[in-house]
């Protein structure tokens, strides 16, 4: 099936997200969507998917020109989309979320829908429960169930939106896998929206590079990174600089502490955190780091063990204490979620993150620190947009924008998730003043580069019991891909 984006236009107020878009799409073909964060990649996509109206521009498929009112319209045409952040129920079962969008009587063919689920799970190789309550599933085992779903519907294009973010190497390398068949084998369209150009360099056969809402330019793969980064970015990119920073006394420690959960229990954990110092928490995706970090302030029940923040003994206390006695931050990965909340203005984000402000809010004052927030971390958005209406990258930068401004200690989880290479660099130097200015940094990434580069140890997680650090510096890709994996590496000497 061939699709055509012909001159695709779409405007926010001001704001030109797509300004005179083309681009063409063949069949049995993965193509590559490159772009900065708020590049107008996911609005694109967006249009094509029929979430979103375009103000402007034809889309063609093969050769017809077509129209959709939403997303159902689009999947009728072949056409279906998987989100950065997966659109699914996550209180019901895996079965029943497949279902809702394969089988829309009342009554639905469970039988008949397992039996599909099941077949199609054992085609891409995808080992999904039936049975299972989608909470329990990570992010990369939705991000399944969600293709399957498409699939299941006759999708023939399917279009993957920073599909990477956030899973472990396995979940990634089985997803290009299932890419790359559906693209080779049976002749179905994958559009491929990213900003890492490696991943786009692995997978994609060739890229359309936005900027500003423009084409920047395309190419064929393989292509030069560095016509990439200046097709992006309209100039090549500095190498990363650290400045080394003396660790301060002991902020964060925890002896003997036993964090349990219905899926795993983090036993026997111990560490220490010094001020000025960043640790790196990896493994793969549900080996515990995110229970130890979601304890480390206040929001995950500890059964033994004690943690202490600055010499306080925090243990059990709520998240509240944490912030408001001990300057302990968390930043989590679920933007929508868990951090930001949609149908809220910037505006009204910025006000609720005021903890003592007056009792009756100054909005003329709240809109011009909003205004000054949005300038400093250069998110592309107004006081008044919605925090839903912005890229992935942008709630990002809006997440770390709300931040306290004089911290402790910062915990984060996946902190550049979704962020382009420049904005990734630029959100690590405002960290790194943090830590300058004392704020010790505890941090989750599926990025091992990005664990290597700004980490000065790293902790390893495998099935619940965590590692000794192991110093940043004395560590290699390949060593930590090892030790993430649960296996022994034996260093040179």
């Amino acid at each position: 099936m061939k699709v055509e984006l012909l001159d695709i236009r779409k405007y926010f107020g001001p704001i030109r997200a797509n300004d005179g878009v083309s681009l063409t799409l063949e069949s049995g073909a993965i193509h590559g969507l490159l772009g900065e964060n708020g590049a107008g990649k996911t609005t694109l996509m967006k249009c094509l998917s029929g979430y979103q109206a375009p103000d402007g521009g034809t889309i063609l498929v093969d050769g017809q020109a077509v129209s959709f009112t939403s997303p159902a319209e689009a999947v009728l045409h072949g056409i279906g989309m998987l989100h950065q952040d997966p659109l699914d129920f996550p209180q019901m079962r895996v079965l029943d979320n497949f279902l809702l969008a394969s089988d829309r009587r009342l009554l639905p063919d469970r039988r008949r829908g397992r039996a599909t689920l099941r077949e199609l799970g054992t085609r891409f190789q995808f080992d999904l429960d039936p049975e299972a309550e989608v909470t329990s599933l990570t992010i990369g085992e939705r991000q399944q169930l969600e293709i399957l779903r498409l699939l299941a519907l006759g999708a023939q294009v399917i279009i993957l939106d920073e599909p990477t973010t956030g899973i472990s190497a396995p979940q990634k390398a089985r997803l290009f896998a299932t890419l790359r068949r559906l693209a080779e084998e049976e002749g179905r369209s994958v559009i491929f929206v990213s900003h890492k150009l490696e991943e786009v360099g692995e997978l994609c056969h060739q890229v359309t590079v936005l900027r500003r809402g423009k084409v920047a330019g395309e190419a064929e793969m393989p292509c030069p990174v560095d016509r990439l980064v200046e097709m992006m970015f309209g100039r090549s990119l500095p190498p990363t600089q650290r400045v080394p920073v003396e660790p301060g006394p002991v902020v964060l420690q925890l002896e003997g502490v036993t964090i349990p959960s219905y899926r795993l229990t983090v036993e026997d954990a111990g560490l220490q955190v010094r001020a000025g110092e960043v640790i790196g928490l990896a493994g793969l995706e549900g080996s515990g780091q995110r229970l130890f970090l979601r304890a480390c302030a206040g929001l995950e029940r500890v059964a033994s063990g004690h943690i202490v923040v600055d010499g306080r003994d925090l243990t059990s206390a709520p998240y509240r204490r944490f912030l408001e006695e001990a300057g302990v931050a968390y930043m989590p990965a679920g933007r929508l979620e868990e951090g930001l909340v949609g149908g809220l203005t910037l505006t009204e984000h910025f006000a609720l993150a005021e903890r003592n402000g007056p009792f009756f809010i100054d909005w003329a004052a709240a809109r011009e620190r909003a205004a000054g927030r949005i300038r400093h971390f250069n998110v592309v958005g107004v006081p008044e947009s919605r925090v839903e209406a912005l890229s992935g990258g942008n709630q990002q930068r809006v997440l770390l924008a709300l931040l306290p401004p004089e911290l402790r200690l910062l915990l984060m989880e996946h902190p550049t998730r979704g962020l382009d290479v420049e904005s990734a660099n630029w959100i690590w130097q405002q960290l790194l003043a943090r830590r300058e200015e004392g704020t010790a940094i505890v941090f989750i990434s599926a990025d091992l580069d990005e664990l290597l580069e700004r980490s000065d140890r790293i902790v390893i997680f495998f099935g619940g019991r965590m590692s000794a650090p192991v110093e940043a510096c004395d560590t290699t890709v390949e060593q930590l891909g090892y030790l993430i994996a649960g296996k022994d590496v034996k260093r040179e000497t």
